[in-house]
């Protein structure tokens, strides 16, 4: 498969998976739309990675991975590189507590986040989306 089907494939992936997310929004489901946040970004951004020719790691947060490959990137992304990093990984480290919760405090996830979790993510992933014009 080609580095376009695979950017192709990748962000038809992430718009089923954004739609999940809105109706976890809509039932309250504040972890699940964080967790389902955390795989939209990391697909449009595998999916960009794969536009631009970049061979995509097995990782979640490829934010590194954007930064090393600056000088492949157009301009209008480099500008807006920190926050795409910051959101790549905030949503990374969610990534396990919004799906197993917290052990320690034997805590599941939808004791941990909130509307404002959700709002939050949601909102980071909504821009990506635009940004990178997969909607």
């Amino acid at each position: 498969m080609t580095n376009r089907n695979f950017a192709g494939a990748y962000f038809e992936q992430a718009q089923a998976i954004y739609r999940e997310l809105a109706g976890h929004y809509k039932k309250q489901e504040w972890h699940l739309v964080v967790r389902r946040a955390q795989e939209t970004a990391e697909l449009i951004l595998k999916g960009f990675l794969r536009q631009a020719g970049i061979e995509v790691p097995r990782l979640h947060d490829v934010g590194n991975i954007l930064k090393q490959e600056q000088k492949r990137l157009s301009s209008r992304l480099i500008k807006e590189l920190p926050r795409i990093i910051s959101i790549s990984r905030r949503l990374r480290q969610e990534r396990e507590t919004s799906f197993y919760g917290d052990e320690r405090q034997e805590l599941p996830p939808s004791a941990l986040y909130s509307q404002l979790d959700a709002d939050d993510a949601k909102q980071d992933v909504e821009w990506l989306m635009k940004f990178i014009e997969i909607v």
